[in-house]
């Protein structure tokens, strides 16, 4: 079987946006895309449950593994040679189940797009519902939901606790009509995916938050009840990042996008760079270190506070595993951080002759370094 090899999807999307006058008219009447990450041990028998389920309607299975080992894509690999319908998408330097699910809707021809999760925990009869209910032709979206009918998820302790706050705080901010926004569980028509996919931000794990407030209106959603089953395989993506994700995109969504996820997370690690970088010069100072040396030692409290921010939002699979690695993550940042030493500590030293208050030019040259660091990050990527 082919193995198509990509990148991660970009917040601001670089593939063309799939048009429905270029879907062809042989194409399924499902693609079902299913996101992987070290979950070898459950995506067979989801795959072999879903063949039993989705009999009698056209569809392809596409799953976008982003395992770090081969042991996932070995297994799809294995059942694929035997049904034809079912594709793997691999990816590379990547992470977040909704920039997978972007990758493998970009790449689907199916006329209604779906996702599930690849741990077992989804019923795979839920989909052949879900395509039921997108037969209705004012249904643009149609949802898997917990707390439909009580107030049970299949979730237990804290799991639940943060679920219910996610669903409390995202109908809050964004009044979408669902039980349960942040179901992994969905299926929407193509037409709906056209309408929104360029507004997608693609960051985290709530892609149905995405979906459902990205579009010129609030889509016209149809859902069925359904309880987690327990995890056949993989462990849980709950983290610091999945949460500092959802807020971010809750506020990008509700802004409109005036404030985006990434200029947010952005700010927050720069905050965290500014504080520890003020403590760490008025400790200093206290000490009555000259205030040269004080603020180059300053610079780097400010690197350690914001390395340290970074790695909170950075996806658990990412972040390092042990001491050596974390040294070299660490080396690694620094060595492309380099700048803020000149910029910041200079700039700052400089405005301190010239009778500024330290608070103020210890404030001036952090927004001077990530100033440097920002733009032309941003010039990166766009060359």
């Amino acid at each position: 079987m082919d193995t198509l090899l990509v990148q991660a999807v970009k917040a601001v999307p670089e593939i063309r946006t799939p048009s429905v006058e270029t879907v062809p008219q042989e194409a399924p009447t499902l693609s079902l895309v299913i996101c992987t990450l070290d979950e070898h041990e459950a995506i067979g028998g989801v795959l072999s449950e879903l063949g039993e389920h989705l009999m009698g309607i056209s569809h392809e299975i596409i799953v976008v593994d982003d395992s770090a080992d081969y042991r996932t894509a070995e297994v799809v690999d294995a059942y694929a040679t035997e049904h034809a319908q079912v594709r793997l998408v691999r990816r590379y330097k990547a992470s977040g189940l909704s920039s997978a699910a972007i990758n493998g809707w970009d790449v689907a021809k199916g006329r209604i797009l779906a996702i599930m999760d690849g741990d077992g925990q989804h019923d795979p009869a839920l989909i052949r519902t879900l395509v039921e209910k997108l037969a209705n032709p004012d249904i643009d979206v149609a949802v898997a939901s917990r707390y439909l009918d009580d107030s049970r998820s299949g979730l237990h302790g804290l799991r639940h606790r943060l679920s219910r706050t996610g669903t409390w705080l995202t109908d809050a901010m964004l009044g979408v009509p669902l039980a349960d926004p942040l179901s992994g569980c969905f299926a929407m028509t193509r037409d709906w995916y056209v309408q929104v996919r360029r507004h997608l931000s693609g960051l985290g794990f709530k892609i149905l938050i995405d979906v459902v407030a990205s579009g010129a209106r609030k889509p016209q959603t149809a859902q069925v009840p359904t309880l987690l089953r327990a995890r056949a395989g993989g462990e849980s993506k709950l983290d610091t990042r999945v949460v500092i994700d959802l807020v971010a995109l809750l506020i990008e969504k509700r802004t409109r996008g005036r404030f985006t996820a990434a200029a947010l997370m952005h700010g927050m690690a720069a905050i965290s760079a500014l504080c520890a970088q003020w403590l760490a010069l008025s400790l200093l100072l206290r000490l009555a270190m000259p205030l040269w040396l004080a603020m180059l030692l300053s610079v780097g409290a400010a690197l350690a506070g914001r390395f340290a921010v970074n790695l909170l939002m950075t996806p658990r699979s990412r972040r390092p595993g042990n001491a050596h690695e974390l040294h070299r993550q660490w080396l690694a940042f620094c060595l492309g951080r380099w700048s803020d030493v000149p910029l910041n500590a200079g700039f700052a030293l400089a405005l301190c002759m010239a009778h500024c208050a330290w608070g103020i030019a210890v404030l001036a040259g952090v927004l001077l370094a990530e100033s440097r660091y920002y733009f032309g990050a941003n010039a990166g990527a766009r060359a």
